[in-house]
């Protein structure tokens, strides 16, 4: 079909294959992505999902059909084809579906070093391209031609590079771990490109690695690959406790996402993973300035302050971190969902190179990553909830109704719904794409998070009763 609204997002292209994105879509993909970006030269990642190896190779034939040379480097985490972007100065394309189950797959593109493609940034020119093909070959709208593009006198080649080793040691080149302890870490790489990027980032360090589900394998046949759910995080929690180990990490699909685990089995908040390396960002960069999204912790601008740092707030997801980043030349970036954006690396997001931070802070002192994170993890938080509802702006003016009206409380509206009063706030944030509204809160104590989340979901999930024997003050006209 012609309309592409179903599978490109706000920041990527994504559906199910073959169903909506197939080999002969990719390659429409990559003819229109050089025609748009005007490159005479790209490169091209994919992850373990089955269908990635083809997409990857049917991408590369659309950009050299427009006369682009493109670089295969295969097999690679999602940061791991920032770094060959940034590296190599060229625009790039990474197939993954990142956290999404095995039947989908998708493209994230960035221009050279990285830069972000959306929606607002090529992206819907590139989809705008790739219908007016697809309405050509399908002869969907015969009456108003599309004009076919001039192609290049000579076609672009096809090599193939591999970038891992280079990758990894960009990566150990920003992050001193020359003087950590020994310690023993639990990886769970659930399937997904971390089995592949981290024996070889990890490889020379003091490190006792256990490995868990290294095996390359996009069906996920043991959990998903989505450590944000709490459910994908049980086995890493308890194979933490049963070796003793230091620490347990968790990375996602495409790996750019890690979360990490104590040596208790509890998870760590990304908020104080956030504060704990703007922390460190701070001790080289004096005077930096540090982006979170507004559903990070408190604790996260007040750390940042205490460290002689500038916080920024910014809205949630990766273009308008980057473009923050970009715009005030910060060092650091972080989010509530365990993506981390850094200067150093093309402001793009990698969690490895935040993973490398918690190690060489662990491992830099003699105490227990519990211990270490206490003083970043000031608050209790409710993570992030979602509720299907009927009417978004209905439920979401409910809850502002009952909370905006309190004393002491001030509201804003940079995404979705932020309350925030003395000594608490709450974001309650509408989804772009399904009939969903995320609710975070957080609190000075685990009871008055405790309530105030529940009334908020109380409202949030039980819909407005209907007046009783009221008639319809409206009624639809039979011409209407």
């Amino acid at each position: 079909m012609a309309d592409l609204s179903q599978i490109v997002k706000a920041y990527d292209v994504r559906g199910l294959y073959p169903d909506q994105l197939d080999d002969r879509l990719a390659e429409l993909f990559g003819a229109a992505f050089v025609e748009v970006t005007g490159a005479g030269a790209i490169v091209i990642g994919h992850d373990m999902r089955p269908s990635s190896p083809g997409l990857a190779a049917s991408f590369a034939r659309g950009a050299v059909s427009r006369g682009a040379d493109a670089t295969i480097i295969g097999l690679c985490s999602t940061d791991q084809l920032y770094f060959a972007s940034g590296d190599m100065g060229l625009p790039g394309a990474m197939f993954t579906a990142s956290h999404n189950p095995a039947r989908y797959n998708g493209i994230k593109l960035c221009r050279a070093g990285a830069a972000p493609v959306g929606q607002d940034t090529g992206l819907a020119e590139i989809r705008a391209r790739v219908e007016a093909r697809l309405a050509e070959e399908t002869h969907a709208h015969e009456n108003q031609p599309v004009p076919t593009p001039t192609l290049p006198p000579t076609p672009g080649t096809i090599t193939e590079r591999d970038t891992l080793s280079g990758y990894a040691a960009y990566l150990l080149s920003l992050v001193d771990l020359s003087e950590i302890r020994p310690l023993k870490v639990v990886v769970d790489a659930g399937n997904g490109m971390g089995g592949h990027t981290v024996p070889t980032v990890f490889a020379g360090l003091p490190l006792d690695l256990v490995p868990m589900y290294f095996e390359l394998d996009g069906t996920f046949p043991n959990h998903e690959a989505n450590p944000l759910d709490p459910k994908n995080l049980v086995d890493l929690q308890a194979r933490v406790l049963a070796e003793g180990a230091d620490l347990g990490l968790a990375f996602d699909g495409d790996a750019d996402r890690c979360f990490v685990v104590d040596e208790r089995g509890e998870g760590v908040s990304p908020s104080a993973i956030t504060a704990l390396v703007a922390a460190r960002e701070l001790a080289k960069h004096p005077g930096g300035t540090i982006i979170h999204n507004l559903i990070t912790s408190w604790s996260v601008p007040e750390v940042v302050k205490e460290h002689g740092g500038t916080p920024v707030r910014t809205r949630v997801g990766h273009s308008f971190i980057k473009q923050e980043m970009a715009r005030t030349g910060a060092v650091f970036g972080g989010e509530h969902s365990a993506h981390y954006y850094f200067r150093e690396f093309w402001n793009a997001d990698t969690g490895m190179l935040a993973a490398l931070h918690v190690l060489a802070a662990l491992g830099g002192q003699p105490g227990t990553l519990s211990a270490l994170v206490a003083s970043y993890d000031r608050y209790a938080g409710s993570g992030e909830i979602n509720s299907t509802v009927d009417d978004q702006a209905a439920r979401t003016a409910a809850v502002r109704e009952a909370f905006a009206t309190r004393e002491g409380v001030t509201t804003d509206d940079l995404d979705g719904l932020t309350i925030t009063a003395k000594d608490w706030w709450l974001n309650l944030r509408p989804s772009n794409t399904e009939p969903l509204l995320r609710l975070n809160v957080e609190a000075r104590n685990k009871s008055l998070m405790t309530e105030i989340r529940d009334e908020a979901l109380t409202l949030i999930r039980t819909p407005p009763t209907p007046p009783a024997n009221t008639p319809d003050a409206h009624p639809t006209r039979p011409d209407a």
